[in-house]
């Protein structure tokens, strides 16, 4: 690489223009390209003379004569074009907002961690020496403890225009994405300093918003609670002109600095001042800097990529720290009800970088199910944890992409929600056929015979399908004869709603012997499968009311023997063979009380031992130790991030041998 960065530019906008003249004052970056899709437009050659005009944004990620890549296009636009940025081996600083959520910009940062490759939020005022020294008066205590800040962004386009992107839903417009992502960074920022951190997480975001007839926010305002009692009150705007003051309030005076994002000046220059109020009298500190405001923020992403670093050092925006930011939006949203057009499943029909979904395969291995006409995926996928359609489907387009075919469901799960997640995604994605869907009905304290169909009527609709793949109870309960539980279920095969193996989930060996008996015995199914905890870790104590593990010494015989499929959730014991686990780490309540005994120790110094051996962790040891069952053992994966999904399936590198799985157990 050259002792300066080549800069290309994605989309030719007002902002590209600033960071053009921010790249003039840079010792260590230089603008070689602007990338249009209208080569012809009027004026490029003139704006950014000495750039060469590039057609299409693909061509410029394909230029060898480019390090990096500044994205400039719309909201909607930043994830896609950083991910391709990535693939394309280019360095990326992206226009805030990263993304559109947190789980977008973790997908993006993902893409990075792999290529190598360096990617940052163009917050241009964190690099601004007036920042430092705003950090420098909190920190050495000029206005005494901080109890308070206040900090807005806002103005007024004097109309509604919901064509434009400051409006319209599907180009993500309104305010708490254009310009709240502002006073939150600093309140953020602050936070940390006070507390002797780069940045701080608020414990408590509550927000909400004015909206209008594209449902997108016209003035929001926000109140962030800090773990030390500090409050944050943020407020932005596209429609009210606000004050556009940072206030931070303090035992012994408060600060002031009018529109910090600029330095108090405009995109070319900020003086950078400071009001400094104590005891009725206002001290003017200023860092008198005249270099071009973009200047500091295109050399620091600069030096860092020739540094070899992927992120921002601090006050830069770290990749934990756009995360942060992006989940702080993502509740102001909530709870404004702010849902982009584009994040909703019509329309968001590709995946997060724009393509068509891809094959289903990958490092997942494909295996044979009793009872199941499919071939199914060696691990399924458990996503009760998400709340957007937005975000799940990044997670379920990579595993699907990755071989993975079978899905965890459940009628109880997220009120739903994960039902519908799962339809509206199938749905979109058009893979329901290839698809192994698992359903589960029947939970605590619903578990009777009579629940069975009702509840799998409203599975099924909102699942968008008229069948299941596999079926479990959710739970059993023993003062209902079994029978009454298998007639059910058997009806249910028989009206093509279940069309595959079904079971109990959290059943005993003895109950499911007395439902096989039952069925045989009356012309019924019998149950095929179980999903019960099994993992190399002996569940000692049920996690929640109810559970039943198949990991005893009996239980795993009883199924090689009826060679039963066991659908194991917590597969990897809930963290036991990370380093959350320990002999002298008690902090964690559930893992003390479920895992911890000299068996289950014994198993784990085990499982690091062969890990230190193959090259791998222990947790891909546990996950490797489930799949090479003598017995059909599909385990039930949980990743809330891609990152999580990758090294999940590092396990697929081990294949145990008998004598390893039995080394494991007993030493």
């Amino acid at each position: 690489m050259t002792s300066k960065i080549r800069w290309g530019i994605i989309g030719p906008g007002s902002i590209a223009k600033a960071f053009r003249d921010g790249l003039k004052g840079s010792q260590h970056g230089e603008l070689a390209a602007i990338a249009t899709r209208n080569p012809d437009r009027p004026g490029l050659v003139t704006d950014f003379p000495g750039a060469r005009i590039v057609h299409g944004y693909d061509a410029l990620l394909a230029d060898k004569d480019i390090d990096a890549v500044y994205v400039a296009v719309p909201h909607t636009g930043h994830a896609e074009w950083a991910i391709k940025a990535a693939e394309a081996g280019k360095h990326v600083l992206v226009e805030k907002p990263l993304a559109l959520s947190a789980h977008e910009a973790d997908a993006v940062f993902h893409a990075h961690r792999k290529a190598g490759t360096f990617a940052g939020e163009a917050f241009m005022y964190r690099l601004h020496p007036q920042t430092a020294k705003i950090l420098d008066l909190v920190k050495s205590g000029t206005i005494g403890e901080v109890r308070m800040i206040q900090s807005s962004f806002g103005f007024s386009m004097g109309r509604f225009q919901p064509q434009h992107r400051l409006f319209a839903s599907e180009l993500a417009g309104g305010g708490i994405m254009d310009v709240g992502c502002y006073p939150v960074s600093m309140a953020r920022l602050l936070a940390g300093a006070v507390a002797g951190k780069p940045f701080a997480e608020p414990v408590k975001v509550a927000g909400t918003a004015s909206l209008n007839a594209e449902g997108t926010d016209d003035w929001a305002a926000a109140l962030l609670t800090f773990d030390n009692g500090l409050v944050a009150q943020v407020a932005c705007a596209v429609m009210v002109n606000l004050d556009n003051v940072l206030r931070i309030h303090g035992s012994d005076g408060r600060i002031e600095v009018p529109d910090f994002w600029f330095a108090g000046g405009n995109r070319d220059q900020g003086l950078g001042r400071i009001d400094i109020v104590k005891g009725g009298k206002t001290e003017s500190v200023s860092v008198n800097e005249t270099a071009h405001v973009y200047s500091f923020e295109a050399e620091a992403a600069s030096l860092a990529i020739l540094a070899g670093k992927q992120e921002f050092d601090a006050p830069g925006m770290s990749w934990n720290d756009t995360l942060g930011n992006l989940r702080v939006l993502d509740k102001w949203r909530a709870d404004a009800g702010i849902e982009f057009s584009i994040e909703k499943a019509a329309v968001r029909t590709r995946t997060l970088d724009n393509r068509p979904l891809g094959p289903n395969q990958g490092i997942i291995p494909k295996r044979a199910i009793p009872g199941l006409a499919k071939q199914a995926s060696a691990v399924a996928l458990g996503f009760e944890d998400f709340r957007t359609f937005a975000s799940g489907a990044i997670l379920l387009d990579a595993f699907w992409e990755r071989g993975g075919n079978v899905f965890d469901t459940a009628y109880i799960y997220a009120g739903g929600y994960t039902e519908k997640l799962f339809g509206d995604w199938q749905k979109s994605r058009g893979v329901r056929e290839d698809a192994v869907l698992i359903g589960k009905g029947a939970h605590s304290p619903l578990v009777y015979p009579d629940v069975i169909g009702k509840q799998l009527t409203q599975s099924l609709d909102r699942l968008q399908t008229d069948y299941v793949d596999v079926y479990f109870m959710h739970r059993d309960n023993l003062d209902v004869p079994v029978g009454e539980f298998v007639d059910a279920m058997d009806a249910e095969v028989k009206a093509g709603r279940i069309r595959g193996p079904y079971g109990g989930s959290n059943w005993t060996n003895e109950r499911m012997d007395e439902a096989i008996a039952y069925a045989r015995a009356n012309g019924k199914t019998p149950p095929q499968a179980l999903s019960n905890n099994f993992a190399l870790a002996e569940m000692l104590d049920p996690i929640w009311a109810g559970c039943v593990t198949a990991s005893t010494p009996d239980f795993k015989r009883w199924l090689i023997d009826r060679q039963v499929t066991n659908f194991s959730w917590s597969s990897q014991a809930r963290g036991f063979f990370t380093d959350l686990a320990g002999r002298d780490k008690r902090d964690n309540e559930e893992l003390v009380r479920v895992w911890y005994n000299d068996q289950n120790f014994g198993r784990r110094d085990r499982a690091i031992e062969l890990a230190q051996q193959l090259g791998h962790s222990p947790i891909h040891v546990a996950l490797a130790y489930v799949l090479a069952q003598p017995f059909p053992s599909v385990p039930l994966i949980g990743p809330r991030r891609l990152v999580e999904l990758e090294d999940s399936l590092k396990a697929f590198e081990i294949e145990l041998t008998p004598e390893q799985l039995q080394w494991l157990e007993q030493g």
